[in-house]
């Protein structure tokens, strides 16, 4: 038996000692099996026998365990940025991230503000949230693309009908990662974080933003109170964006299965359209339309998400789209 992998796991090594025991003690008494102590002998093998059966499945479980949170960890980042329409796209952008946030209230998970940047009006430049709790990546993780919204702005006086845009990023946090980041590629940056929080937030550079320069991407965090938990927060954050760049990429490599394939859709990928004027939602991936917008925005999306995660394949032809 080749003990390697559950030894070089902590979680199972303490395993791996006992089995190594236990099969030390099994040939100490199979020596023995033939001897006068023969019938007793027996009845120690089918005991240790039972015993390493218990044991291996026990190091199987948790490593089966470990390999799923690795693939949807239960801490994640959700990241909601205004694309195209100016402020009403901002204001859309806040309407996603609070139907993200009552959904995640309601689910039990602990939701953090890391980063934020408001308009004039209130809505969303972007804003990064971090949401922890069983099953959060796996349950939003369908929710990464461009969302649009079709409806009268209270400050359109025409009447006339406008389309606003917003991204939603849903990147996996894993304890684990096997991406390597040269020093020399990373550059910080260190401001004074925003909003309440006494002298302390106005005077001192708390807020972090790592940037990696190859790529472009960056990461801010300004929710903790030191400048190094923000500076550890920030790194976590890119080296999630990072990750899912790589996976990204990867599928692209395979065009044609990618079709096939709910769950690899990238941020310039049109997703779902909210129609106000006839109170709809569409997601185009799997051509589903639900009613009630109203309930949808206050967090209850379950129906949805239900759908997506049921889903075996679907489409990114958008040519059905209003």
């Amino acid at each position: 038996m080749d003990l390697a992998k559950y030894k070089e796991n902590p979680k199972t090594a303490y395993l791996a000692v006992e089995m190594e025991r236990l099969l030390a003690e099994e040939a100490e008494v199979q020596s023995l099996a033939s001897g006068d102590l023969g019938a007793l002998a027996q009845d120690d093998l089918a005991r240790i026998a039972e015993q390493k059966v218990a044991v291996l499945a026990e190091m199987d479980r948790i490593l089966a365990t470990e390999a799923k949170e690795d693939e949807f960890p239960n801490e994640a980042i959700l990241e909601v940025r205004a694309g195209v329409g100016g402020e009403e796209a901002a204001l859309f952008a806040e309407e996603l991230a609070h139907m993200y946030q009552a959904y995640a209230d309601a689910k039990g998970w602990g939701v953090r503000i890391l980063s934020e940047s408001k308009t004039d009006l209130g809505g969303y430049k972007e804003a990064v949230f971090e949401i922890k709790g069983i099953g959060v990546y796996e349950r939003l993780r369908f929710e990464t693309g461009v969302h649009r919204i079709q409806r009268i702005p209270a400050t359109e006086k025409s009447g006339r009908v406008h389309t606003s845009t917003a991204s939603v990023a849903v990147l996996p946090l894993r304890k684990k990662s096997k991406l390597e980041i040269n020093p020399a590629d990373i550059e910080w940056e260190f401001s004074r974080a925003g909003g309440a929080g006494g002298q302390n937030v106005n005077k001192v550079e708390t807020a972090a933003r790592v940037i990696h320069k190859p790529t472009g991407l960056d990461a801010r965090s300004q929710a903790e109170r030191s400048q190094n938990a923000n500076r550890e927060r920030a790194m976590a954050v890119l080296v999630a964006k990072l990750e899912a760049k790589a996976e990204e990429e990867e599928a692209k490599k395979y065009a044609a299965t990618r079709a096939d394939q709910i769950g690899t859709a990238d941020r310039s990928e049109k997703i779902r359209t909210y129609n106000v004027l006839q109170d709809r939602i569409t997601d185009h991936r799997i051509k589903e339309s639900w009613h009630n917008l109203p309930n949808l925005f206050a967090g209850n999306i379950d129906a949805i998400l239900d759908a997506l995660a049921s889903a075996g394949s679907f489409s990114t032809d958008d040519s059905d789209e209003e």
